[in-house]
C-alpha cells in the first residue's frame, strides 16, 4: 500500500525539543523489516551470530572507530532485532562572539534545514549505521534494495545510574528470555504493524 497521507500519520516518536546531539547516553532498539530473524539464532541462552549478523556486530563496532564522540558500552544483537547503549561525548562548543552585521537568510531554505537530520546527532549515527549494515548485507545475499530494518528506530534517554544499570542487565540477559521477548517471532500479534 502506497503512503498516503489522509491515513497514514506519521509523526516523530523522538523527544520534542529535545538536542539529540548533545551528550548524553542513549538506549536504542532497530528492529529488522517484518521482524524477519536474519541474524542468527538464539543457543542455550546465547546469540549464534549468522554471517549477516557478523555484518550488523561490525559495522556496530566501526561505528566507534570513524566517530570520536561516541563510546560503546553494552549492546545485544537478537535474531531480528538490535539493543544498545550509545554514550555521545560531545564537546561545549564555543560560540562566536556577535557582530553587529547580520547574516542574510535564504528563506527558501529554512524549511530544507528543518527537515534535515542534524549532522552527529544520535539520528546521523542511527541511520548511518543502518545504511551500511544494509549495504554490505544486500551485497551479501545479492539482493540490492531490500528492506533490512524498519523505517525508525526506538530510543530511550538514560537518566541516572540506576536506569543505566538495569538496561545492561537487560541487554545482558535478553538472548536467555528469547523466548517470551515482545519481538521474538511467536508473541507478536498478528495484527501488529510491522
Amino acid at each position: 500500500m502506497a503512503y498516503n497521507p489522509a491515513i497514514h500519520h506519521r509523526r516523530s516518536i523522538r523527544l520534542k525539543g529535545f538536542d539529540y546531539s548533545q551528550s548524553a547516553v542513549y538506549f536504542v532498539t532497530l528492529c529488522c523489516y517484518q521482524r524477519e530473524c536474519l541474524f542468527g539464532t538464539i543457543s542455550q541462552g546465547e546469540t549464534v551470530l549468522n554471517e549477516l549478523g557478523m555484518i550488523v556486530r561490525n559495522e556496530w563496532l566501526r561505528s566507534f572507530e570513524i566517530r570520536d564522540e561516541l563510546k560503546s558500552d553494552a549492546w545485544v544483537i537478537m535474531p531480528n532485532h538490535f539493543h544498545g547503549l550509545l554514550w555521545f561525548d560531545r564537546p561545549i562548543m564555543q560560540t562566536q562572539s556577535p557582530s553587529n552585521e547580520s547574516e542574510p537568510v535564504d528563506d527558501s531554505m529554512l524549511d530544507k534545514r528543518l527537515l534535515r537530520r542534524p549532522a552527529r546527532s544520535l539520528g546521523s549515527v542511527i541511520a548511518g549505521f543502518k545504511a551500511a549494515t544494509t549495504k554490505r548485507i544486500n551485497q551479501y545475499r545479492n539482493a540490492p534494495g531490500t528492506p533490512v530494518w524498519q523505517r525508525n528506530y526506538y530510543e530511550s534517554i538514560v537518566r541516572d545510574d540506576r536506569m543505566l544499570n538495569h538496561i545492561r542487565d537487560y541487554i545482558e540477559n535478553n538472548p536467555r528470555s528469547w523466548s517470551t521477548d515482545s519481538l521474538h517471532p511467536n508473541n507478536i500479534p498478528k495484527n501488529y504493524p510491522p
